[in-house]
């Protein structure tokens, strides 16, 4: 098996099971303390793991020397799968944020909840830049969008830190909410593209131009 290809099941497997973890102790510990933004982070947690789990499968597809035509189907499968949680992400952020604005509910206290978001704030994104490195060694789009998901799930940890942070130390109750709502554009833009099934570059900062081939199989090329 290329050792790209056993990376990134490596990492996709253990961000299954670390959002697993991540949704079961968000969640308890929202409720716990009555607290929408902690149980909304665990919600998030759940769309990562549906997210992964898919992208799980299509790895292993190639992996199991499936032939190149059902690789790319599945590929692009998985891809506008991707972008459709990106929406729902984007959708969940803005509703959540704007409904803590109105109400002005301010995140509750929990030592728990700060302590998972900073976790999270450090394991997320080097998870995140693993899969960057094997989808551009595999060239797969649907893996670079599953990173990128992986990074969204780390601002949103940053955000949460920050909310319950500010919150408990200086009583900014709005700091949560506009700091997610900062992300919405980013967020819609990545679902739009992955339900399109734009390839798009694996690595942003260089300037190159991604499409598909006669095969399906998104290629880039520097300009």
């Amino acid at each position: 098996m290329n050792r790209w290809l056993r990376l990134g099941l490596l990492l996709v497997a253990a961000t299954m099971g670390y959002n697993l973890l991540e949704a079961v102790i968000a969640i308890y510990a929202g409720v716990a303390a009555r607290s929408i933004a902690l149980v909304g982070f665990g919600l998030d947690s759940v769309i990562e793991l549906a997210a992964a789990s898919l992208l799980l499968w299509r790895l292993r597809v190639e992996a199991s020397g499936a032939d190149r035509e059902l690789v790319e189907r599945t590929e692009r499968r998985v891809h506008r799968f991707v972008g459709g949680t990106f929406i729902a992400l984007a959708i969940y952020v803005a509703g959540q944020s704007g409904w803590t604005l109105w109400t002005r509910a301010a995140p509750a206290e929990s030592l728990l909840g700060i302590v998972l978001a900073a976790l999270s704030l450090v394991v997320m994104p080097l998870v995140a830049l693993g899969k960057l490195r094997a989808a551009r060694e595999l060239g797969s789009g649907a893996l670079r969008a599953e990173a990128k998901e992986t990074l969204a799930c780390a601002y949103l940890s940053f955000a949460l830190l920050l909310g319950l942070g500010a919150n408990a130390l200086l009583g900014w109750w709005w700091a949560d909410p506009v700091a997610a709502l900062l992300m919405v554009p980013w967020l819609v833009k990545e679902g739009i593209e992955g339900l399109r099934g734009e390839c798009g570059c694996v690595e942003e900062e260089a300037e190159e131009r991604c499409e598909h081939d006669e095969h399906g199989r998104c290629r880039c090329e520097r300009d």
